[in-house]
């Protein structure tokens, strides 16, 4: 992923308003990120823990999402996110949700996927972050198929939010 500005964060989200955008903490250490090794740029609002966004480039075009993350109930368990295929404890993967963009979202309809909860599904593909002994599978495909199914999962939370 080519880095990316506060700028450019700000400008790309799909379903939330400018103002909304405007007011949202983007992290401080942008030049710091291993971007090289990012699929999409994921983080949580440290001043809001069940607020979270990504921020992903597709055929050319930024396109940033906010989420919100469900509040976990029930005892800890292993749970695999739907896009990296990660398996977590605890609280490691979660159901985000995101408002759909335009009159839907308005209405309050929002749409939902299990996903890591830090957003690193990048860094856990590539193995430079672990979620512990026996988080990942060994897998017959390459890192790059691991990779191109992980985004095609994006894209496809990403088509029904702009649906």
């Amino acid at each position: 992923m080519k880095t990316l500005t506060e700028h450019d964060i700000r400008a790309s989200f799909v379903n939330s308003t400018k103002g909304e955008a405007k007011r949202m903490h983007v992290p401080r250490d942008l030049g710091e990120r291993p971007w090289d090794d990012l699929d999409f740029l994921g983080w949580t609002d440290p001043a809001a823990p069940d607020r979270s966004y990504l921020v992903i480039e597709l055929d050319g075009r930024l396109m940033g999402i906010a989420l919100r993350r469900a509040q976990q109930a029930g005892r800890a368990r292993k749970t695999m996110c739907s896009w990296c295929l990660t398996t977590h404890s605890g609280d490691g993967v979660s159901l985000m949700s995101a408002r759909k963009a335009g009159k839907s979202g308005q209405m309050g309809n929002t749409v939902g996927v299990y996903i890591c909860a830090d957003l690193r599904c990048s860094l856990y593909l590539r193995g430079k972050k672990s979620a512990g002994p026996g988080s990942r599978f060994k897998e017959s495909i390459t890192v790059d198929e691991q990779v191109e199914r992980m985004v095609s999962g994006v894209r496809a939370f990403l088509d029904r939010v702009n649906s």
